[in-house]
């Protein structure tokens, strides 16, 4: 399977999530999470760090990642790894290809048509919240 990962960046107090428009397709011209392919030879944990400091600027000592989830989709042989992190400090965020923005944590989360992931992005950032929230 080829191994990607989405990763959802948090500011400091929680309530808006990092996403990329997205330059080209998939989802092209939606609001999508940041990350990329793992490449050959590199770990995880590595992969992740390397695709949010190439597509934003932040790096390892603005963020804790945290392998979340992995979401497997056995019929294109992708396997998704998500990962989150809150910043620890405000950033300046380096644009790589796509253009960065901050969008509030809401129900249009919901809308279809802005945002890409057929309704994954809600629910994994749900997961997410509920976690940080119980520890469970």
């Amino acid at each position: 399977m080829r191994k990607l990962n989405l990763i959802v960046v948090f500011s400091e107090n929680l309530d808006n999530v990092l996403f990329c428009i997205r330059a080209k397709e998939p989802y092209k011209g939606l609001y999508n999470f940041l990350g990329g392919k793992v490449e050959e030879g590199e770990t995880n944990d590595d992969a992740a760090y390397r695709e949010l400091f190439e597509e934003t600027g932040i790096s390892r000592k603005d963020i804790k990642l945290e392998h979340f989830m992995d979401l497997n989709y056995f019929m294109y042989e992708n396997n998704l790894q998500v990962y989150y992190g809150i910043l620890k400090n405000p950033v300046t965020l380096v644009e790589e290809k796509n253009k960065l923005e901050w969008v509030q944590i809401n129900n249009e989360l919901l809308n279809n048509e802005k945002f890409a992931g057929n309704y994954n992005i809600p629910h994994i950032i749900k997961q997410i919240k509920v976690y940080l929230k119980n520890g469970t």
